[in-house]
């Protein structure tokens, strides 16, 4: 019951009370004055009369008329005039009119007069005993409007001191509404502060929530610290920082396996030539910095671009992975301007040798191939100069739409003409209960239905990726009013920061407000960091609406993973490189176990991304992960 309520309820008994008692005293007060009134005037009317009687003659007509003029004019019940012996001489009575107020009001309260009475006399004789009474009629006729005004005040001063008592006690908790979005909040696992009120006992219960949030978060910044460590000593070169061999080839196996607007790309190998004779001049201590400078030029160039990773490989070969970035020639400019400087500031100590070699990659290649090409470009570039930079030809057929504009009719056409397909992967539970399927979208180009993966980079250069993912939102409510499945779905970072888009997807959420509860939507990882802002007011927007909201690709941002405690998330999903070799890999094993301990403090839902056997599944349920999906997560109800 809410305080209004109960504010109101307390008025209304303490007024009763008040009222109750009020009227019981000025309503016997009222009686007693009005049984004295109606008393006296009963003894001084009686007096009065047998006064005139005493001084009239004493014929029985003379004293009728009389008596029967004063009954008329003196709203009288009784007046009567007995001879010495008691036997009536005249008598006027009037017992049937109206009360003046409810039966049982009279009843509950009864006024109790007394006659006047006096002797009539004759000369110095006693001619007759006088009794008069007046009628009560308008003592409680008074007496029961004095009743019903004393209620009129009662009412209108409980309406009074209730409305004035209602606005005292909103601007007395307003601070409370905060109070209770705070509490909502954290029971959301969202641990947000807010600024303390005014009010002492207010401010009390609010600081100790601000300083609950304030732990999580510095527990939460704490442990982030702690798991940035453990993913640099198990996954990053220890003198450069980069990506080490292990861990970049997990990073290049997850591209080639990816299907949303990132997949495709190129992956450059760039090598500093003679690295042992370049020690034996500069020795350890310069030849590290130079490795280090090489390191922070190629990361630099990663960190500007959302999806590019850089590591190394050994000792002497560096590598860039520009995911989404289609064009090699294009890369190969940016690794230029980013590595030419660098050369020219050693140029006065020694000849430093950076020959690149490229290529683009598409969807599902295989890695071996890749690099045996890029091995063949990077050996070219080695004869070719200091600076040299060779492109080794992509191999597969071009795509058929070569323009811009090409691609943008097909993509028109496509989604009016056949609209969009669900692909449906389940993501499992570790007692082997469903979560949701994954649905990446299918498009029909080119006489088949393609994977994401062959469209999505032409659509997120065409601007179309709000029309897409609107579309995949759609496809995805009609699949679960079909079969009653939960969904989980992609939305693309530039979806994100489309206005036009988040509007259009609100719109279809609230239309069918029935199905959100089964509709799971993430963002990859990159997408949510960089456009944080934008991700908040999605959340702040869907929360209402029951959607499941997660995280993609989770696992290279570690350190920023506290910023996230607020958002009122309810999964994440690993990356599928931290997965990929994991039963035998005790560093990301390390990694991923505090990783769930950190997801699980604010209550959300792990599951692993790519897992592609038994040992990698099993090995990730010790660890504490809660689900997981790839190609080797089965659910025995999925349809074949």
């Amino acid at each position: 019951m809410s305080l209004i309520k109960q504010l109101w309820i307390a008025i209304f008994v303490v007024m009763t009370l008040a009222f109750g008692s009020s009227l019981v005293v000025s309503t016997l007060s009222a009686r007693h004055y009005l049984s004295q009134q109606v008393s006296l005037k009963n003894v001084d009317n009686a007096t009065s009369l047998a006064l005139a009687l005493s001084q009239m003659p004493k014929d029985p007509v003379t004293v009728e008329l009389q008596v029967a003029a004063q009954f008329d004019t003196g709203h009288y019940r009784l007046i009567r005039l007995a001879d010495p012996h008691g036997q009536v001489i005249v008598e006027r009575g009037n017992d049937g009119d109206a009360i003046g107020a409810p039966e049982w009001f009279a009843r509950l309260v009864p006024i109790e007069t007394h006659p006047g009475i006096a002797q009539v006399q004759d000369g110095w004789r006693q001619y007759g005993t006088l009794s008069l009474e007046s009628h009560t009629r308008y003592a409680y006729q008074s007496l029961w409007e004095g009743t019903l005004l004393l209620l009129v005040w009662f009412v209108a001063g409980a309406a009074i001191t209730g409305i004035a008592g209602t606005l005292l006690l909103k601007y007395i908790t307003r601070p409370l509404g905060r109070v209770v979005e705070q509490a909502e909040a954290i029971g959301g696992r969202r641990f947000v502060t807010t600024e303390e009120p005014n009010t002492t006992e207010f401010r009390s219960v609010v600081r100790a929530m601000n300083a609950l949030s304030e732990r999580v978060h510095a527990m939460l910044a704490e442990e982030s610290r702690r798991l940035e460590q453990l993913r640099r000593q198990s996954q990053c070169d220890e003198l450069t920082g980069l990506a080490n061999r292990t861990h970049f080839l997990n990073l290049l196996d997850a591209a080639l396996t990816r299907d949303d607007a990132e997949s495709g790309g190129t992956l450059a190998i760039v090598r500093l030539r003679d690295l042992a004779g370049i020690n034996r001049q500069l020795g350890r201590q310069d030849t590290d910095r130079l490795l280090r400078d090489i390191a922070q030029a190629l990361q630099t160039l990663a960190e500007a671009h959302s999806g590019w990773e850089a590591g190394r490989l050994n000792g002497s070969d560096f590598t860039l992975l520009a995911g989404g970035a289609a064009d090699a020639d294009a890369v190969g400019a940016e690794l230029g301007a980013a590595l030419h400087p660098l050369q020219d500031q050693w140029q006065a100590r020694i000849a430093v040798a950076l020959p690149t070699g490229l290529s683009a990659y598409k969807p599902s290649e295989g890695r071996g191939a890749l690099l045996a090409r890029i091995d063949g470009a990077l050996a070219a570039a080695e004869q070719a100069g200091e600076r040299a930079l060779q492109v080794a030809p992509a191999t597969g057929e071009a795509p058929v739409h070569a323009s811009l504009a090409d691609w943008r009719r097909a993509l028109d056409a496509a989604l009016v003409r056949d609209g969009v397909q669900l692909a449906l992967y389940p993501a499992v539970a570790t007692d082997g209960s469903l979560l949701h399927f994954e649905a990446p979208m299918r498009l029909r180009l080119d006489g088949e239905w393609q994977r994401a993966g062959y469209f999505m980079p032409w659509a997120a250069r065409l601007g179309m990726m709000g029309r897409l993912d609107a579309a995949v939102v759609r496809a995805a409510l009609d699949r679960i009013a079909q079969e009653g499945q939960p969904i989980g779905i992609n939305l693309s970072p530039e979806a994100l920061c489309d206005a036009n888009f988040r509007t259009e997807l609100f719109t279809i959420l609230q239309e069918r407000p029935a199905l959100t509860a089964r509709l799971w939507i993430e963002v990859p990882e990159y997408g949510v960091l960089r456009h944080l802002a934008e991700f908040r007011a999605l959340c702040l927007a869907l929360r209402p609406l029951d959607c499941k909201l997660g995280i993609e690709h989770v696992g290279h941002r570690v350190d920023r993973i506290g910023d996230l405690h607020d958002l009122g998330l309810d999964y994440i999903k690993v990356d599928a490189s931290m997965v990929r070799g994991i039963d035998t890999d005790t560093g990301n094993q390390n990694f991923v176990r505090g990783l769930c301990v950190v997801a699980h403090a604010i209550g959300l839902v792990v599951i692993a991304e790519g897992v592609g056997s038994d040992a990698e599944r099993n090995t990730l349920a010790t660890l504490g992960l809660d689900g997981a999906t790839g190609p080797g997560v089965e659910w025995p109800g999925k349809d074949s």
